[in-house]
């Protein structure tokens, strides 16, 4: 635990992700259902016409809510507590974790049910709950596997997404026992063996836990999308609800939703409208939950709302869009990010809620990108997650100076800046790599001593093959390169 954010990853991102890279399983499973869930996100988001200005206005609504945060957070506190319920305060995970514990151990709850939510497992309550005798239970299909596989999630909308159904299947035979020998790994037998393991802790559990996708500010209404229906049991089952919301989920009014009820469910799951769509205001007398909690949870978002280059990234409705669509995380999946924000956004989100020290494993996670703009161009709120990464990488770099790899790095710069400005030393310095590449009758160099090894530890360096442009250039006259390049202009200009 960093600063109230749960750091999971062991080693950092390099060294995980070169673990990664050799998990060949895997990088199968993530591959078939990236690109199963990519297809089927671009199917529904061409019916749109109106698709870019729905991504403009839910980016519009998010960045005045985020200029006038406070008053809207005041608004909602006041009501939900003027429908019955109680709003509690939380500027950290460890206020965040005591306040539900504490909740928990006044209704002498020791088994409580959980939604699939985010924050919460950014705050890691179900180890906080767990330190004090309570057993919170995932009822997510996806979380529920990665649970009882003492497992980490790898995907913010399907966590156990680098698992396949041979492997679900035998976890579920090693971990419940009604599971019968024979169970097959269909997807829907699989499902049905999950729920009636479920079914149980439903009807006899009397508290509940959830996060929440937005909360109104105007009625003072949590929502929560879910496409399972276990989340509907959660919400309308127990006694006692207790929902853990970030500051920066709060929309101005009903109005918005209709907005965000368009964008997340064709970008998170590729479906036109999500499955089931719970919302709830307070307490009802004999319906429903008749005590009623909302944890609002700062733990980082203040700072991150304080920093203009940064901003933008509470704008993130927990899509996964991004992930999906990313070719470093298609490759090394969720666990080698390290955080339970994995991805894109995690690379951007972590960092901004964390810092960017030296000496953090946050401060690695900007350069976790190849930079090649997909994550900006599906994203349903517009996050310039490239833009917001290249910020990043400059805080890290100026929170090096001072430092030994800060003065080496210094060096190298001023050294090129000295070869590169000089076209004598250019020359020269083109020679010796020609001559260097014909001697080691190399196509690339595997690797290099420290301190090069740090590049070569990730990638080839590849050697000149043949000769460079500038001898290529001294012997051929003008017409022989105009020669060479006219076949290239016809075409040009045929088409």
């Amino acid at each position: 635990m960093s600063n109230g954010l749960q750091f999971v990853g062991i080693p950092p991102f390099p060294q995980a992700a070169a673990q990664a890279l050799g998990n060949v399983q895997q990088r199968k499973n993530l591959t078939h259902a990236t690109h199963t869930i990519r297809a089927k996100r671009a199917a529904v988001v061409g019916e749109l016409e109106d698709w870019e200005q729905l991504r403009e206005s839910g980016a519009a609504i998010k960045d005045h809510t985020m200029a006038h945060l406070a008053d809207y957070l005041e608004q909602a506190e006041e009501a939900v507590t003027r429908a019955g319920g109680t709003v509690h305060w939380a500027r950290d995970a460890a206020e965040a974790c005591a306040i539900v514990a504490g909740i928990a151990e006044q209704h002498r709850v020791r088994e409580l049910v959980k939604i699939k939510s985010m924050v919460t497992m950014e705050i890691g309550l179900n180890e906080a709950l767990a330190e004090r005798g309570i057993a919170a239970i995932e009822t997510d299909l996806a979380e529920l596997i990665v649970q009882l596989g003492d497992d980490l999630p790898s995907h913010i909308l399907v966590p156990a997404i680098h698992r396949n159904r041979a492997e679900i299947r035998e976890l579920f035979l090693r971990t419940m026992p009604e599971v019968p020998d024979d169970i097959t790994d269909e997807p829907r037998v699989l499902a049905e063996a999950a729920r009636t393991h479920l079914r149980e802790k439903f009807l006899t559990t009397n508290m509940a836990v959830s996060g929440g996708n937005f909360l109104v500010a105007e009625t003072g209404t949590v929502v929560i999308v879910e496409s399972e229906g276990n989340g509907r049991m959660c919400l309308t089952l127990p006694d006692v609800l207790v929902s853990v919301v970030g500051i920066e989920k709060v929309v101005p009014t009903w109005r918005d939703l209709e907005v965000f009820f368009q964008l997340l469910p064709r970008s998170s799951t590729g479906e036109r409208m999500n499955p089931y769509t719970s919302t709830w205001t307070g307490v009802t007398p004999g319906d429903g939950p008749q005590e009623v909690h909302l944890v609002l949870l700062d733990n980082g978002r203040s700072r991150v709302l304080a920093e203009p280059a940064t901003r933008e990234t509470l704008r993130c409705i927990r899509c996964s869009a991004c992930l999906n669509v990313c070719p470093v995380y298609e490759r090394v999946g969720g666990h080698a990010y390290g955080s339970v924000y994995p991805g894109p956004i995690g690379a951007v989100l972590t960092p901004a809620l964390l810092g960017v020290e030296p000496d953090q494993q946050s401060a690695k996670l900007p350069f976790a990108s190849s930079l090649c703009g997909a994550c900006y161009d599906v994203c349903p709120v517009q996050i310039n997650i490239p833009d917001v990464l290249i910020h990043l990488r400059g805080k890290v770099v100026d929170a090096k100076r001072g430092t030994s790899h800060g003065i080496a790095e210094r060096a190298a710069m001023r050294s090129s800046r000295v070869l590169f400005a000089d076209g004598r030393l250019m020359a020269a310095a083109t020679r010796g790599a020609t001559l260097a590449g014909r001697l080691t009758r190399r196509p690339a160099l595997k690797r290099l001593p420290a301190p090069l090894s740090g590049w070569t530890d990730a990638r080839d360096v590849p050697m000149p093959q043949g000769e460079n442009f500038r001898t290529w250039w001294r012997r051929r006259s003008p017409a022989d390169v105009a020669a060479a390049l006219t076949p290239a202009t016809s075409q040009v200009e045929d088409r």
